[in-house]
């Protein structure tokens, strides 16, 4: 659905931000709403951030124990 927003405060900031950025209105309005849904997003808990981190890592459970450099090993076929 296309946005349609009439308020002159919306137009004056819009236009500001178009000068300073000399970009199109919709590249600005886009700008703008990244940088405010990347902001937002920055601000919520670390624990709200990783859930989904944190969900796949539950669901794979225990991690196994390895022999990491035996394995580096084995992967550059060295004994």
């Amino acid at each position: 659905m296309p946005l349609y927003i009439k308020d002159p405060e919306v137009d004056k900031l819009t236009a500001e931000l178009i000068r300073l950025t000399k970009t199109s209105k919709v590249d600005a309005v886009k700008a703008a709403l990244r940088h405010e849904i990347a902001n937002r997003k920055n601000k919520l808990p670390v624990r709200e951030r990783l859930a989904k981190t944190l969900a796949m890592a539950k669901e794979a459970g225990p991690m196994v124990h390895l022999d990491h450099k035996q394995l580096t090993d084995e992967m550059w076929g060295e004994d």
